[in-house]
Parts: structure tokens; C-alpha cells; sequence
């Protein structure tokens, strides 16, 4: 199984001053931030908007420290506790890599709460609008994750197996683009199509949708995903990834089945619990 497109090993900096500048996985990042903001302001600026725009500015800063601080600790505690339970100063190089999606969602979660409470305003109103606009970030990350060549599938014999540079040689499936595809582009136009008929009205539409649609594409994706090699697989059954996507697609599941959501323009009063 070792036929397959060979690929060049791709800068994994976008520009690089001696060894050090802004890496891909950094640019996404700020990509991903920038192009939400965007749609996100456009959104508050319509009548009866539950957010101002100084609010979605602050916002911003609540979500973006979730991000960095929630990814990292999630993949400390998830992936390589006992690593990182040894190497306590290793948490802070973040530049090295490590970052956790489940992590990083449960650090902006909790930043939406914080922000919730804060204004006043009912956290699925914000995390609704939070949710239309992920897809964004995670199109962009799962492309710089295949530009630097991580978190690649497994091997395979189909005619688009890829042979990733400084790895084993074997083809693999490019499981970073099937993620991007997917998680990216394609919950992107569920989110696009949901907010043009109105879901942003139905407090918790978007945001169960971000769960369970993330989290069954992530769980399919990682039947050809290579598992992490210092975890393998959970119970010689599933990998972390799988794990904890299931608590994702119940909780988006319980947001669907809870009692009928109070359809408000533009969802300006509606449910307050998470």
C-alpha cells in the first residue's frame, strides 16, 4: 500500500523572519475570526438584533480566549495528560502545537455563558450566532492541518490515498480535506441555508445544529482518521475524538426535543438557559 499522490512538504509558515513568523495554523485563526466578525456585524445591524455592535466586539475577546485557552487545555487533559502532568512548562508552547476542538468549544462556551450574564442577554441567542459562523474557522484550520501535513488518516489502497511528507511512507486518506469538506464547507451551507429561513429566530436552531452536525461528521471522519498515537484506540473500540463527540450530538439533540422555542424577531427573547 504504498502507491499514491506524493506530496511536497509545504513552508509551514505563511511568512518567516529566522525561524520564526506567523505559521499557517496561526493565519487560520485569524482568518476564521475576522471572516465571522464580518458576518456577525452585518447581522447585528439588522432591526431587533439581540446584540450591539460594541457588544459583538467584546464578545469577540471572550470567544478568542476561550479558543486559545480551552484548545489548549482540552488537548492537555485530553490527548497527553500524563505528558504534560511530567512537563508542566510544556502547556505554555502553544507554538509547538496542541490544540483541542472539544477543548476549545467548551472554552468559548463558557465564555458565552460569562458574556450572557454579564449583559444580560439569553446565551442561545448568542451562541446561535456564534455557531453560524464556525464552520468558517474550521474549514480554514483543517487546511492548514493538511498544508502542514498533521493529523493525517489512515493508510488506504483508494485512488486519492496521499503519501504525506516525513511520515512512514504508506498512502493515507487525506482525512484533512474530507474534514474540511465536510465540517467547513459543507455544515457552512447548513448553517447559510438554516439563517436564511429564519432559524436565528428559533433560539438553539444553530447551535444544535453546529453540535450534532459536527459532531457526526467528526465521528465518521475519524473511522479514517489515524488515531493519536499516544491513545490509540479507547476500549480497543473508538478514539477520543469519537468520545467526546457523542456528549456534542446529545446535547444538540436535547436542544432540538426541549419545549418549542419562542419564535422572536431575530430571536430577541428567548430561552436564557444553556
Amino acid at each position: 500500500m504504498t502507491g499514491g499522490i506524493i506530496l511536497p512538504e509545504f513552508n509551514p509558515f505563511v511568512i518567516e523572519f529566522g525561524g520564526f513568523g506567523i505559521r499557517w495554523y496561526a493565519l487560520a485563526y485569524i482568518a476564521g475570526l475576522v471572516g465571522g466578525l464580518f458576518i456577525l456585524r452585518r447581522e447585528a445591524r439588522q432591526p431587533g438584533a439581540p446584540l450591539s455592535l460594541g457588544q459583538l466586539d467584546s464578545l469577540m475577546n471572550y470567544v478568542l480566549i476561550g479558543i486559545i485557552l480551552g484548545g489548549r487545555l482540552g488537548f492537555v487533559i485530553f490527548y497527553d495528560f500524563g505528558f504534560y502532568l511530567s512537563h508542566p512548562l510544556e502547556i505554555l508552547k502553544v507554538w509547538q502545537g496542541g490544540m483541542s476542538f472539544h477543548g476549545g468549544l467548551l472554552g468559548v462556551t463558557f465564555g458565552m455563558l460569562l458574556f450572557a450574564r454579564r449583559n444580560a442577554i439569553p446565551v442561545l441567542n448568542i451562541s446561535d450566532r456564534v455557531a453560524m459562523v464556525v464552520p468558517i474557522g474550521l474549514f480554514l484550520g483543517r487546511l492548514s492541518n493538511f498544508i502542514n501535513g498533521e493529523l493525517i488518516g489512515r493508510a488506504t489502497d483508494v485512488p486519492w490515498a496521499m503519501i504525506f511528507p516525513n511520515s512512514d511512507g504508506f498512502a493515507r486518506h487525506p482525512s484533512q480535506l474530507y474534514e474540511a469538506g465536510l465540517e467547513g464547507l459543507g455544515l457552512g451551507l447548513v448553517m447559510y441555508v438554516l439563517a436564511r429561513r429564519g432559524a436565528l429566530r428559533a433560539s438553539g436552531t444553530l447551535t444544535a445544529a453546529l453540535l450534532i452536525g459536527y459532531g457526526t461528521v467528526r465521528f465518521m471522519v475519524e473511522y479514517v482518521r489515524e488515531p493519536d498515537i499516544q491513545l490509540g484506540l479507547l476500549f480497543n473500540l473508538i478514539t477520543m475524538g469519537q468520545l467526546l463527540c457523542l456528549p456534542m450530538i446529545a446535547g444538540g439533540v436535547y436542544l432540538l426535543m426541549r419545549k418549542p422555542n419562542n419564535h422572536s424577531r431575530n430571536g430577541d427573547a428567548g430561552t436564557s438557559g444553556s
